[in-house]
C-alpha cells in the first residue's frame, strides 16, 4: 500500500498541482499585500481619506469608534470595508490568472484545419482527376458517384 501512494504521490500531475496550490497561495499573498497597502490607500486618500479595512457598520447598540474596538467587544458589525478590499484582491487575481491563462493559450500550437481533397484517383487508371468529374479525361471511363 506504500509503494502504491508512493507511485501515485510522485506521478507529474500530483507534484504539478501541489507545486500549483503553494504557488497560488504565495501569490495570493502578494495581491493581498498589493490591494492593502498599495492599491487602496490611494484609493482612500481620493475618496477623503477613508481607511476602507475600517468600514463597518455597527448592528449592536453601543458605539464603537473603530473596527477593531468592536471585535475586541464582540459586537455585531457588517464589514463591508473588508469586503471591498477583498472584492478588489478577487479582481486583480482574476485578472492576472486570464492574462496567465490567454498567453499559455497563444504558447499552444492550435491544430491546422484539414483541407478538402481537391482531387481524387481515377479507379480505373490511377490517374488524379478532380473530386467532382463524373468522367476521366485520361481513359474516359465513366465514374461512380
Amino acid at each position: 500500500m506504500f509503494q502504491e501512494f508512493k507511485k501515485f504521490a510522485m506521478r507529474g500531475n500530483a507534484i504539478d498541482l501541489a507545486v500549483g496550490f503553494i504557488m497560488g497561495g504565495a501569490f495570493g499573498a502578494i495581491v493581498n499585500s498589493l490591494v492593502n497597502d498599495i492599491v487602496m490607500p490611494p484609493i482612500g486618500l481620493l475618496l477623503g481619506k477613508v481607511d476602507f479595512s475600517n468600514l463597518f457598520i455597527n448592528l449592536s447598540s453601543t458605539p464603537y469608534a473603530t473596527l477593531e474596538e468592536a471585535k475586541k467587544a464582540g459586537a455585531a458589525t457588517i464589514n463591508y470595508g473588508l469586503f471591498i478590499n477583498t472584492l478588489v484582491n478577487f479582481l486583480i487575481v482574476s485578472f492576472a490568472l486570464f492574462l496567465v491563462v490567454r498567453q499559455v493559450n497563444r504558447w499552444t500550437t492550435k491544430p491546422t484545419p484539414t483541407a478538402e481533397p481537391a482531387t481524387k484517383e481515377c479507379t480505373y487508371c490511377y490517374s488524379q482527376i478532380p473530386i467532382k468529374a463524373t468522367r476521366c479525361p485520361y481513359c474516359t471511363s465513366q465514374l461512380e458517384a
